[in-house]
């Protein structure tokens, strides 16, 4: 799976369903006032950025090499100590995750004070087809019952929970993963209302969880 990612690099790097967004102006504001923070899962690198710009220092980490992070390691299993970082923050990857109990908690125990979290929130069973159509990398997406649950096991408290809509290019999200043909349009009629205009829209949920 590392050498897939590693190929897409380029291409997250450039997503505009990644650059920006609600989503992550919150995640930044949530971030305020600590000095440390870890990256999960950095993708193209648009968290590590931002909370750069914000003045963190951010250590970033990645599965795929081709992602560039500063630690190469799945989410399951972070090499560093207990506590190490004020923040640690994981955006839109959890769904890839083999065992995001486990991610949770690992980022739980790395973090001194906060988790934030955020992620594509579960819409039903068609949208988990075409998901995994679009992309067999995809495992799941989770709904905010199931989110609170992984928070509150990890020992954390979810002290925020909100839930953004999140609209992108539709045909760079499917060219992203290769998806065409008869595959994507099956993708587009399992989406419904959802793909229009040449945009997707996709509800996003992001949990600031703090250390109970």
């Amino acid at each position: 799976m590392s050498d897939v990612w590693s190929e897409r690099a380029q291409l997250y790097v450039e997503s505009d369903a990644h650059r920006g967004g609600d989503d992550l102006d919150q995640l930044v504001a949530w971030a305020a006032g600590a000095r440390t923070a870890l990256d999960v899962a950095t993708g193209g690198g648009h968290v590590a950025r931002r909370l750069r710009d914000a003045g963190l220092e951010v250590v970033t980490t990645d599965r795929a090499p081709g992602m560039n992070p500063d630690v190469i390691c799945p989410a399951e299993e972070l090499p560093f100590a207990d506590g190490s970082f004020d923040v640690v923050a994981c955006r839109t990857a959890a769904h890839h995750f083999a065992d995001v109990g486990a991610a949770v908690t690992e980022m739980a125990r790395v973090a001194a004070d906060r988790v934030l979290l955020v992620d594509t929130v579960n819409m039903g069973d068609d949208v988990e087809v075409a998901e995994k159509l679009r992309d067999p990398s995809h495992v799941r997406n989770y709904s905010e019952a199931e989110w609170r649950g992984l928070v509150e096991a990890a020992g954390l408290d979810a002290a925020d929970v909100q839930v953004f809509p999140h609209t992108f290019d539709l045909d760079a999200w499917l060219k992203r993963t290769g998806c065409e043909g008869e595959e994507a349009e099956r993708v587009l009629e399992l989406l419904g209302d959802r793909a229009a205009g040449g945009r997707l829209t996709l509800d996003k949920i992001a949990i600031r969880a703090v250390k109970a």
